[in-house]
């Protein structure tokens, strides 16, 4: 069960960071934010960030071998960053309708799942 939790832990983490990280410049394009001074820009992300923080500092805790869960601390870290692309590409192509994946975009990820196949290797 726990590697449930944190899988989900991680993927609503990365969904927070994502819009964090990117959210204000579609609030830019829709001229939501386009008056902000550059403090206020960083304020509403951090206040995003939060729940990012949430999620992720209890996913690596239920995860992390070291508290009795399945993940070694490289294998918390790869799983992260694979889960963070497959939401920054589904999150970019959401948001961003002009951002399109490309042939090399999926050969990349495919170096992502041979990745993590060889960090879980024994």
């Amino acid at each position: 069960m726990s590697i449930l939790y944190t899988i989900l832990l991680l993927l609503a983490s990365n969904i927070f960071m994502t819009l964090a990280w990117y959210g204000h410049l579609k609030l830019q394009q829709n001229g939501v934010s386009s008056n902000w001074p550059l403090i206020g820009v960083i304020a509403f992300s951090w206040c995003i960030a939060f729940f990012e923080y949430c999620c992720q500092v209890p996913a690596n805790r239920i995860g992390f071998d070291g508290n009795g869960g399945p993940f070694s601390l490289v294998q918390l870290k790869v799983i992260q960053e694979v889960i963070s692309l497959i939401v920054f590409a589904g999150i970019a192509n959401i948001l961003f309708q002009g951002e399109s994946l490309h042939w090399n975009h999926f050969a990349a990820f495919i170096c992502l799942i041979l990745a993590v196949y060889f960090v879980f290797m024994k």
